[in-house]
């Protein structure tokens, strides 16, 4: 069986820097936390990959809502992979869908042309298609390595009797890597009820605003959001065997 991991979304540099040491393979970059995750700036990419050595796969995707990309939004998207490859990223998480929502296989064979050598993760948009078994095919054939899923449901350990039967479809043609609301608490009985090998969380935690001073009748700030270092710790034990 191959070695169990997981990658880190992370939507900032701290985020990064606490994925790597807290013994994560991989992290997905991505900024707007709150809209899904969209593009990183090209200082953000360039400053975690000079600070880190695990895996980078930035995610592409030039606004939120759907996947269904015009012209001009793909040619965003190849301007933002050529930027990938110049600095050193291993790889890209991407999507992109039909009018009908299905996998745009003529656009996505594109991109990981593109791409190449850099690896390809689809992600989510997999989760909106209305067939993730004939998603899974075209994914295949289209050069992906890897699909970011949920199982279409709105969290990953509420769909392990889908992501198992998807497990059991790639055969090993493709990764099947479970993602969203994967925690320490469900991920034993999602290892057990999937069977995949590799898995996505974000560990998010709300960070606390360190200034002295704050105007709270300012409501655009957002918020922070990080990797919570003890929770990647944990599932990462667990992935190993040793928790």
């Amino acid at each position: 069986m191959s070695e169990r991991v997981l990658e880190v979304c992370a939507f900032n540099i701290q985020s990064c820097l606490i994925a790597e040491r807290a013994g994560a393979v991989r992290v997905e970059l991505c900024d707007n936390p709150v809209e899904g995750g969209t593009t990183p700036s090209y200082g953000t990419i360039k400053q975690v990959r000079e600070k880190i050595s695990i895996d980078l796969y930035p995610i592409i995707r030039p606004r939120s809502g759907n996947y269904y990309y015009d012209a001009d939004e793909y040619a965003i998207i190849k301007h933002e992979i050529e930027i990938c490859k110049e600095l050193g990223c291993n790889g890209i998480s991407v999507g992109a869908q039909t009018i009908n929502a299905e996998i745009d296989t003529e656009w996505l064979k594109r991109i990981v042309e593109w791409a190449g050598p850099m690896g390809v993760t689809c992600n989510r948009a997999f989760d909106g298609t209305p067939d993730p078994y004939k998603a899974l095919e075209d994914l295949i054939s289209c050069g992906c390595e890897r699909v970011l899923t949920s199982g279409q449901a709105s969290a990953a350990p509420d769909a392990g009797e889908i992501l198992s039967k998807l497990v059991t479809q790639a055969a090993g043609r493709i990764i099947i890597m479970p993602g969203a609301g994967v925690k320490s608490s469900n991920l034993k009985n999602l290892i057990t009820e999937s069977n995949a090998t590799q898995f996505h969380s974000s560990a998010r935690a709300q960070a606390n605003n360190p200034l002295t001073y704050i105007n709270t009748r300012i409501s655009d700030y957002g918020n922070v959001y990080i990797s919570a270092e003890d929770e990647v710790k944990a599932m990462v034990a667990i992935l190993k065997g040793t928790s």
